[in-house]
């Protein structure tokens, strides 16, 4: 984990780029108090860890399904797509997608214990949290720490998106969302520590997996239902042309119990019994 001193910093969309539903603004100044948080997205073998010493079972293997990138599902897991998503076709929701088999029945993670692990629920990612000692980060503390020092700039590490033409985070490279220029059309998640760290030493934070804070976004959509909750980062699906939510800035939000093959998480601790607060 690094751990940070906290201080006072501007928060929100210093460019006015982000999607208005998303109320990324107005730029504001915000207190953080001194806390730590990992420098990397929780890896599916920390995760198998945690699952290993808990016998923890996720929402996604609770609920039986999850939700796989159409271009990502497994050969094998054809005959177990259960539907797509209305307004977005490229999700299908997928019988036996989890965290262990992130593509459908027949995919499996043993040769990525070093990516972030996906289909992790709000739930799943406290419960995971809880055995650690940790917690979710605030999201005020989560864009403090993945600006990296940085004043007012749109990426981690600053304002262009692939200085000197040096690729920076894992995000779709080509015509979202069914033709990737990667490499024989990849796209998927890459290790925690593919790309270079931020000045605070935390790395992804823009692009490969959106990550889970702690913080409510809205009001429950229904009198008694669960409140959405704050995801930060983007991920290896986000293009300026649909999602341009890879800005350090943006914000999105899911349901608690939410499950998809692009979302993980990482932890924080607090260095004080102080929270953040507006300056």
């Amino acid at each position: 984990m690094a751990e940070l001193p906290g201080g006072t910093f501007a928060m929100g969309d210093h460019f006015d780029e982000g999607h208005p539903a998303d109320r990324e603004g107005p730029v504001r100044k915000v207190t953080v108090a001194p806390f730590a948080i990992d420098t990397t997205a929780v890896t599916n073998a920390q995760y198998a860890r945690f699952v290993t010493a808990t016998g923890h079972r996720t929402d996604a293997e609770h609920h039986g399904s999850s939700y796989v990138f159409h271009l990502l599902l497994h050969p094998a897991a054809e005959a177990h797509v259960l539907g797509r998503v209305a307004n977005a076709p490229w999700w299908l929701a997928v019988e036996g997608a989890a965290w262990h088999s992130p593509e459908g029945p027949g995919s499996g993670v043993e040769d990525r214990a070093d990516h972030p692990v996906v289909h992790i629920s709000h739930a799943d990612a406290t419960a995971y949290c809880d055995w650690a000692g940790l917690r979710l980060p605030t999201e005020a503390e989560w864009e403090y720490a993945a600006r990296g020092g940085l004043d007012g700039a749109r990426y981690p590490w600053g304002d262009d998106l692939a200085p000197d033409g040096q690729e920076r985070c894992t995000i779709w490279r080509g015509s979202f969302p069914y033709r990737s220029d990667r490499p024989a059309g990849r796209t998927g998640t890459v290790p925690v520590t593919a790309h270079l760290p931020n000045g605070h030493g935390l790395h992804n934070t823009s692009g490969n997996v959106w990550e889970w804070c702690s913080d409510t976004f809205a009001p429950p959509a229904r009198p008694g239902g669960p409140a959405e909750r704050v995801i930060r980062g983007g991920s290896y699906l986000c293009h300026d042309s649909y999602c341009n939510r890879y800005r350090v800035a943006a914000r999105s939000h899911n349901t608690p119990d939410s499950s998809t093959g692009h979302g993980g998480f990482r932890c924080a601790r607090s260095l004080t019994d102080h929270g953040d607060h507006p300056a």
